[in-house]
């Protein structure tokens, strides 16, 4: 039986508590902490965000939030040195776990984010092309093929 926590879906908060061992604080803050953490029972590690938020239209007392993004043996070196960056969301392209009101974690994916962050650049690019050829004024045949090509061009590197 697999006892990896990549291998579940849904993950009891006690559960993560039970398992989940700090190993080496990477920078703490008054609302942040990032550390390498590692599974106790498995022996795979982590690196795991914390961070307190406040919400004032509600209660206004902390809420903690905790996300553990699985890691590799290289990673981990690479962290602790300092030659790797870790800093949440920029670092964190893969699935990882992160803590909801239900007391379980799920996984959570940010590839669509990255698409959607890729889609925008695009997005803005074309506008830029199209504001540049109105302010041109030509509107002869030539120029109008010329930025179909350049949009052509632009959405044929986008697929690479």
């Amino acid at each position: 039986m697999d006892n990896s926590l990549t291998a579940q879906q849904k993950i009891a908060a006690e559960t993560i508590a039970a398992r989940i061992v700090s190993v080496k604080e990477l920078l703490q803050t008054e609302l942040d902490l990032y550390e390498i953490a590692k599974d106790s029972e498995t022996g795979e590690h982590y690196l795991h965000y914390a961070y307190m938020h406040r919400d004032f239209t509600n209660t206004g007392e902390p809420e903690s939030f905790h996300y553990l993004l699985p890691i590799d043996s290289d990673d981990v070196l690479g962290m602790i040195f300092g030659e790797q960056g870790y800093a949440y969301p920029e670092h964190w392209r893969s699935s990882f776990l992160r803590n909801g009101p239900e007391g379980f974690y799920i996984w959570f994916d940010p590839s669509h984010e990255a698409q959607q962050d890729e889609d925008e650049a695009f997005a803005a690019d074309l506008l830029s092309k199209l504001q540049a050829f109105r302010e041109q004024g030509h509107v002869d045949p030539e120029s109008v093929k010329k930025l179909l090509q350049d949009i052509d061009e632009t959405r044929d590197k986008e697929k690479e």
